[in-house]
């Protein structure tokens, strides 16, 4: 196992080179021009020139690039062209809204969707199964804003049962950071639950015809243990690797989420700099994302080891 995570971690660097010089290209060539954000209105062509030298954008892009990636490998970031910060501390402060509404969603859509999907495939045609695989279709359909909105009209301004909008740190205590993040993380799980859902019944159901499942009925186990302990058991391969991808897209999913709630996060702060050609702070953002998908799918590959006896590296 030690030889299988030294190669993935060493495939993991190329991977981060061919997004870190994606991203930069991307950026450079999008049109827009931070100096003339920065200078406003009223900036004259020789006050753009000097903040363009200000901000080294004058330079050839290799050497941009040069200088950007040094500091990467040094942990550096750079400089936020608006905002004057560290693009490292700018993440920082921005990172636990972000985790905290990936996790919650993620939690509960686990919660929800493993028994939804496992009860669908063993009631396979039934009326439950007919409305989780509605649910889905559903669950796909609909965007994530006009879910938002929906549930902002109904459970927080009819029934004022949640804040419509905001965040509130861990610190400030346990029971107000849940409740307001409660109602982002049930719009944001649905799509999730959608996904989930499907994937298990499909799973289990496959699961359900092997022949170890008779011989487990055969021997008088309960309906319940066969779910739990022999179906579900030997689904988890497929539908833990949906879970760990779904980890990963969280992360790029929060954007909408965080914009329909205001919440300070790494999707808020993705927006603020697509709008304000802040290339740093982009640049930034955009590898963290890659480096936790990467980080994420490696946990994902690990488990299953555990998972699936059969499986070796």
């Amino acid at each position: 196992m030690l030889n299988f995570l030294g190669k993935r971690l060493l495939a993991t660097v190329p991977v981060l080179l061919v997004v870190a010089i994606a991203i930069f290209m991307i950026v450079r060539l999008t049109p827009g021009d931070p100096a003339a954000v920065i200078g406003g209105n009223s900036a004259t062509n020789e006050d753009l020139d000097r903040i363009r030298v200000q901000l080294g954008l004058t330079k050839p892009l290799w050497e941009q690039f040069a200088i950007w990636g040094g500091g990467v490998l040094r942990g550096d970031l750079g400089f936020s062209f608006f905002l004057n910060k560290p693009v490292t501390e700018l993440i920082g402060q921005r990172m636990e809204p972000t985790l905290s509404l990936a996790a919650g969603t993620l939690l509960l859509a686990v919660l929800i969707a493993l028994p939804l999907g496992t009860l669908a495939a063993w009631r396979m045609g039934g009326w439950l199964d007919k409305a989780v695989m509605a649910f889905s279709v559903a669950g796909f359909s609909v965007p994530v804003f006009v879910v938002g909105y929906v549930l902002i009209y109904l459970l927080s301004m009819k029934l004022q049962w949640f804040p419509v909008q905001g965040y509130r740190r861990i610190a400030d205590g346990v029971w107000p950071w849940m409740h307001q993040l409660m109602l982002p993380c049930l719009t944001l799980a649905i799509t999730y639950v959608a996904l989930l859902s499907r994937v298990t019944r499909a799973a289990v159901s496959e699961a359900l015809t092997e022949d170890y499942i008779r011989t487990a009925r055969a021997k008088g186990i309960t309906e319940l243990q066969v779910l739990k302990h022999h179906a579900l058991r030997n689904a988890a391969v497929p539908v833990v690797t949906v879970i760990g991808v779904s980890a990963a897209l969280l992360l790029g999913g929060v954007v909408v989420t965080e914009t329909v709630f205001a919440i300070p996060g790494l999707g808020q702060l993705t927006v603020d700099a697509v709008l304000n050609r802040d290339f740093p702070v982009l640049q930034g953002v955009v590898l963290f994302f890659a480096l936790v998908y990467v980080g994420v799918n490696l946990l994902v590959d690990l488990s299953y080891l555990f998972l699936d006896p059969r499986i070796r590296y």
